[in-house]
């Protein structure tokens, strides 16, 4: 059954997306998907066929209990609109954002291309979305409680670096209440000069703040960073000590990358879209690679979360088998289609 919905997503749903935008393709999917779920007794099927009830899939992490270790990564859910809905495809956990304190529309469309030659995207959304306050009310009348939603934050284009502090500090108050783990980013291609924040010391005083708020919360959350994959080994070093010296939960391994080496699309059409973060397959060894040097410099001390083009279930279990305790797809649903998440959770089991 799982085989003959991959086979249908790849030779006629995903033809028919392709000839949309993928901006566009990317809301009538998961609007149609909310739509259809809508429909008395159609969830219990999604569910039979997507989802995969084990035990040997749970894992704790984090002090967090997740029905499996396949999760959705930030970008595909941005406002927490359609987050229940996505939890039919047999997620074990989403991570919903990027969130930033004011609503901003992001970067000049068109800015999401798809590179079908290499099964990778380009972005450059530049952190759209309608705000955290919006995402709170989402939160709060939200019916399924215990599906597992992660946060990821981040500052307005228009806050300066020297006052980005405040923007992570006034998402994280409104949403603890609301989530399960937090994840900083600060790792995104696509606001200029975000990067720079990943620097020692301005990546130091940001996250002690954010500890020292989490700490002084009734229930403190698991806090991650997320990482760009295109950092040196001095600057993974000054990330993972930094990360221990903060107390914080772990990483997650990794965000775009900027790099286009390698790719079968053509360096026209590449000069053509310009700017932003690629995903997808060509980003997989170079999440693993960074993923197992973590690991072993740590001796597994830090959490990982492994993402960067997982298109496969070998994929998966590469990042799982490098020292990540949980993964999250995001380009290989576009290519794959929902089925991935059962693929990959049945290859886990057979591993």
């Amino acid at each position: 059954m799982l085989e003959n919905n991959t086979i249908v997503y790849k030779s006629i749903i995903k033809p028919l997306l392709f000839l949309l935008s993928p901006e566009k393709a990317h809301h009538f999917a998961l609007s149609l998907l909310k739509f259809i779920l809508a429909i008395p007794f159609v969830r219990s099927i999604f569910t039979g066929l997507y989802s995969i009830k084990d035990d040997r899939l749970k894992r704790k992490v984090m002090g967090l209990d997740f029905p499996n270790p396949v999760g959705l990564a930030a970008g595909f859910d941005k406002d927490g609109k359609h987050f229940e809905a996505i939890s039919a495809l047999g997620f074990g956990f989403i991570e919903i954002g990027t969130v930033t304190p004011l609503p901003q529309i992001g970067n000049p469309q068109p800015r999401l291309f798809r590179l079908p030659e290499d099964e990778a995207l380009i972005n450059r959304m530049g952190f759209n979305n309608e705000g955290v306050q919006k995402m709170v009310e989402r939160l709060k009348n939200r019916s399924d409680r215990t599906l597992i939603i992660g946060g990821n934050i981040g500052k307005n284009k228009i806050t300066s670096n020297e006052n980005a502090v405040t923007d992570y500090e006034a998402s994280f108050i409104s949403l603890h209440p609301y989530v399960d783990y937090f994840v900083v980013n600060v790792s995104s291609p696509n606001t200029p000069g975000l990067r720079e924040l990943q620097n020692k010391e301005p990546l130091t005083r940001l996250l002690r703040q954010l500890q020292s708020l989490n700490q002084a919360e009734k229930t403190p959350k698991p806090i991650l960073l997320k990482i760009a994959p295109d950092m040196t080994v001095e600057q993974l070093d000054d990330i993972i000590e930094i990360v221990l010296d903060t107390g914080l939960e772990g990483i997650i391994a990794t965000n775009t990358t900027i790099s286009r080496s390698k790719l079968n699309t053509s360096e026209k059409t590449i000069m053509d879209i310009g700017n932003g973060g690629l995903s997808g397959k060509p980003l997989c060894s170079q999440s693993t690679e960074i993923i197992k040097y973590i690991h072993d410099k740590t001796q597994g001390k830090i959490v990982i979360i492994g993402v960067g083009g997982i298109n496969k279930p070998e994929d998966a279990l590469a990042k799982l088998n490098a020292g990540a305790s949980l993964v999250q797809v995001y380009s290989g649903l576009v290519y794959e289609g929902p089925g991935l998440i059962k693929r990959i959770n049945k290859a886990i089991l057979k591993s």
